[in-house]
């Protein structure tokens, strides 16, 4: 596991991932909580295809870009989750009428 929570982890969430429920801690970024959860890429890049995963955690390197919602673009890093959040794993460049 690359990625795991200091202490225990309370479930006071439910976010579904690419048709995966994952419980998570209401407060803690979506980044996070996939992580957590094990997720092994958030996104493709538009030319090569390669998956990414968070990189900075801060929102400077955009590399954790997906859907919340219905909505494109989202940094999971900068979303904090909200109970029953739809996210999806953004593939290339995203797509204009996601947006």
């Amino acid at each position: 596991m690359k990625f795991r929570r200091l202490g225990e982890a309370t479930a006071t969430a439910t976010i579904v991932f690419d048709g995966r429920t994952i419980s998570c801690q209401a407060g803690e970024s979506v980044a996070a909580a996939l992580l957590a959860a094990g997720v092994d890429h958030f996104r493709t890049t538009p030319v090569s295809g390669v998956p990414r995963l968070p990189f900075c955690m801060i929102g400077n390197c955009f590399d954790c870009l997906v859907q919340i919602d219905g909505r494109a673009d989202c940094q999971a890093c900068l979303s904090i989750v909200a109970d029953g959040m739809i996210v999806r794993s953004q593939s290339g460049a995203g797509r204009l009428e996601d947006r």
